[in-house]
């Protein structure tokens, strides 16, 4: 497995406004270092322990990604550091990534989670959820958290019409949000979507971020 090969390939396939967030998780650090050697700096991480170890022993100028289900009682260990958080799925969670980052006086960009599979056990607001939560306006006081786009994960199928559709819908909540809610707010642009087995199909619906493991790494080791 040469991580160095697999990056450029997956780097190559990229336009130049989507960036690759390197999906590291469940992956030892000297695999983290490999791809850094190669130029790559934001990696994505979902258990806060795991994480926490990476941060202590790598390198400062890496951009950690939150990219898996948080839960409120682990967001005071990463909001220190943490550079994005990929799955704000509740207000209630939004609000506590506020409360901890206010204590370092950081602002910590988020991504709402959208629920767009057809899977039921994969988090995220649905689409009224997520108009209910921003019609309320609270958001608007979380001084510490920044909006900074929507996240959604397609169904796990062999369907790539299916998967497209599903990441074309993503995009045009995206559209209506920005519309709607944040016409006013440039940080409000990101899309991410697309792992290793769909990026290509994300990219071509609009995604600007795309996270990518197996495909640089391989077959997660432990």
């Amino acid at each position: 497995m040469d991580i160095q090969t697999n990056l450029k390939e997956v780097v190559a396939e990229l336009p130049e406004n989507v960036r690759l967030v390197a999906v590291s998780k469940f992956h030892p650090a000297e695999a983290i270092e490999a791809a850094y050697a190669a130029g790559q700096r934001i990696f994505g991480e979902s258990k806060e322990q795991e994480l926490s170890g990476k941060y202590e022993k790598l390198p400062k100028d890496i951009e950690w990604h939150f990219i898996g289900h948080l839960q409120t009682n682990k967001v005071k260990y990463i909001a220190p550091y943490i550079a994005m958080i990929h799955a704000a799925d509740s207000y209630k969670l939004l609000a506590e990534v506020n409360k901890q980052a206010a204590k370092y006086n950081r602002v910590i960009p988020c991504l709402l989670e959208i629920h767009i599979a057809q899977e039921e056990s994969k988090y995220g607001f649905t689409f009224d959820t997520c108009r209910e939560m921003l019609r309320a306006g609270e958001w608007k006081d979380l001084n510490h958290v920044c909006i900074a786009g929507v996240m959604g994960m397609a169904t796990n199928t062999d369907d790539t019409a299916e998967i497209a559709k599903e990441f074309h819908s993503l995009k045009t909540f995206f559209d209506e949000l920005k519309k709607d809610y944040f016409s006013d707010r440039p940080e409000f642009r990101e899309i991410s979507m697309g792992m290793s087995h769909d990026y290509l199909i994300a990219v071509k619906e609009g995604s600007t971020m795309v996270r990518v493991g197996s495909k640089i790494f391989g077959e997660r080791i432990y």
